[in-house]
């Protein structure tokens, strides 16, 4: 295999079949990426376009109405609470940025596509499923990674900092969302595997295996390394292109689906143990406090999120049940429950990812106010919990 490097942003390959393929290079907030897509792919006339992109995003992209087909209370009662909060600081960091250059995240992405409808070349979605890659990092880490994961995303899309000249320069020859993976990476050593190394891979198994002789792909730049070094290692059959095990979601750990039930194992033990030594009076204060303490900081972090006053009142006294079941989770009800007393308007579909740049906008926007309810909730919910052992533990 043969590469030339043309410039920074553009590398042609030549495989031992003869074929070729164009590797373009972009930044997602760039306007000079967007018009080096349109040269590339008119100078060399591929036969087929590979794009940096998983069917679901392109959908969102092109379909300016997609938001009307989401529904944030199914959404929550999957369990998809936190995947849809990662998706939002994403887009939001993205959105800033694209502020910041004056250009549209992801518009060379989105030009490469139409350009392939127009002139009807084959197109290929490179990448994996968005989802499958934040299942895959949430999986792979733990209960302190999945802090920081999220910790990291919502100080990215809140931060209002205001880049320089020259880092405004160096984000439009980079590509913005690779830049945030990277700083997860550093943060977050145990998922770099996930967030950069494994999509590395499939992107470049994925444009290997495309039908074509003359290709043009269209990457994020922080991806060009990684996919070169992954193409010289099929082409030499170093590896397997066999990528459908990074399609999977691993199982969480046994220990960790222990410790769900060890939470209310010990509630009821504690309860237990007061009973038998000091009677039934005493059994029933310690369970009297327990709930006392998991409904009022429940109660207090509705209030904080300032949700609907019949949600705070349901959320409050559901609260110490919902701990009893690790199935469940009073966040979930909460979020969901917010969804229903205040229903999204239309607005708040167009609207939310810029309004999830600031903490106004969380309040405001009724999707995110129903995402804020389902976090603030079941952080309460945890917190009540934790908060009383040690009183539940004096009185045995």
């Amino acid at each position: 295999m043969k590469v030339e490097r043309i410039s920074d942003t553009l590398h042609v390959i030549t495989f031992s079949n003869g074929c070729v393929l164009t590797l373009v290079g972009t930044a997602h907030v760039s306007a000079g990426s967007v018009d080096l897509v349109k040269d590339t792919i008119e100078k060399t006339n591929p036969d087929r376009i590979c794009i940096e992109l998983d069917a679901t995003r392109l959908r969102s992209k092109e379909d300016k109405k997609n938001w009307e087909s989401m529904d944030i209370g199914k959404v929550l009662k999957e369990g998809k609470g936190f995947f849809l909060l990662a998706n939002t600081a994403l887009a939001s960091f993205q959105k800033r940025m694209g502020g910041e250059t004056g250009v549209k995240p992801g518009e060379e992405i989105l030009s490469a596509a139409r350009i392939a409808s127009e002139k009807n070349i084959p197109l290929t979605l490179a990448d994996r499923e968005i989802q499958t890659t934040f299942r895959r990092a949430w999986a792979k880490s733990g209960l302190w990674n999945k802090v920081k994961l999220l910790a990291t995303l919502v100080s990215a899309a809140f931060s209002n900092e205001s880049l320089s000249e020259e880092e405004l320069e160096a984000l439009k020859k980079e590509d913005s969302l690779e830049s945030m993976m990277n700083e997860m990476a550093k943060e977050l050593p145990t998922v770099k595997e996930v967030l950069i190394d494994e999509r590395d891979r499939y992107i470049a198994t994925k444009i290997y295996q495309a039908e074509g002789c003359n290709k043009v792909a269209i990457i994020g730049a922080g991806h060009t390394k990684g996919i070169i070094n992954t193409l010289e290692k099929l082409e030499k059959g170093e590896i397997e292109s066999d990528v459908s095990k990074l399609d999977e979601i691993p199982k969480g750990k046994s220990w960790g689906k222990l410790f769900s039930f060890l939470i209310p194992a010990l509630i009821i033990l504690i309860v237990v143990v007061s009973v038998l030594l000091s009677g039934w009076e005493q059994g029933l204060r310690a369970f009297l406090m327990w709930i006392a303490a998991c409904s009022s900081m429940t109660l207090l972090a509705s209030l904080v999120s300032l949700a609907h006053p019949l949600n705070m009142l349901l959320c409050a006294i559901t609260a110490p049940f919902f701990t009893l079941n690790p199935v469940l989770g009073v966040g979930m009800l909460g979020g969901w429950l917010e969804a229903k007393f205040r229903k999204p308007r239309v607005r708040d579909f167009e609207n939310m990812s810029g309004e999830a740049m600031t903490i106004k906008g969380w309040y405001k926007n009724k999707i995110l106010h129903a995402l804020l309810v389902f976090l603030a909730t079941s952080i309460g919910s945890m917190l009540g919990t934790f908060i009383v052992f040690p009183v539940l533990l004096s009185i045995i």
